[in-house]
């Protein structure tokens, strides 16, 4: 994960790699929870997605939150159709490294996503997060319903103000509605679980996000 894709311009549609219409592979059970990882999930629960960085870390952040019954880390926001990571790691599919999460809202609102992620990496950093340098690992969140889009956008707004009293850098986070979402290989699935000294790359900026009320 050490900064592989160096490109840090998005590709156009008709430059980007053809990818392949065959899916990725992975396990029925989610490695930690046991879980379904890429379905079918009970009709209650709700989806979201982010981007953070290396994915990595991003999905071990979530699986530990109450309330989040299975995630999943895979590409997205590109071109390429079911693209493998060294494709995505040239910079040429336009994908960005994503964890998707399903979630009871009964146990855990959106909001208190939203604080995650806020909290769990740099938002101002455009296509890099730390050492990690490629379109790959931008800030990006990806909504599945008008109500996630307008609070994305909310919380947005609100951290910039938080993040403005220690820095005049702005929030590069992308906010768009959820784009199809390609698993990535199986190695990558929970790999913090399977190598619990693994690399993270998950920082932040040192600033909470301001507690709802």
């Amino acid at each position: 994960m050490f900064g592989l894709g160096r490109k840090t311009t998005m590709p156009e549609p008709d430059e980007a790699l053809p990818g392949r219409q065959i899916r990725m592979s992975v396990p029925t059970a989610h490695f930690v929870n046991q879980h379904p990882l890429a379905g079918p999930f009970p009709a209650h629960l709700k989806q979201a997605m982010f981007g953070m960085g290396c994915f990595w870390g991003a999905e071990r952040r979530f699986w530990e939150i109450n309330g989040v019954y299975s995630t999943a880390v895979g590409y997205a926001a590109g071109f390429t159709p079911n693209p493998t990571y060294e494709e995505v790691c040239t910079g040429m599919t336009g994908h960005n490294e994503v964890v998707r999460l399903v979630f009871d809202p009964a146990k855990i609102d959106y909001q208190q996503l939203l604080k995650a992620f806020w909290e769990g990496h740099n938002p101002t950093q455009g296509m890099r997060q730390g050492n990690d340098v490629g379109t790959q690992y931008r800030s990006g969140i990806y909504t599945f319903s008008e109500s996630q889009q307008q609070q994305a956008k909310q919380s947005r707004d609100i951290y910039q103000h938080t993040l403005q009293q220690v820095t005049s850098a702005p929030i590069t986070t992308e906010i768009l509605p959820a784009p199809p979402f390609y698993f990535a290989e199986e190695y990558h699935q929970q790999y913090l679980a399977k190598n619990p000294h693994g690399y993270c790359g998950l920082g932040g900026c040192g600033v909470g996000y301001p507690e709802a009320g």
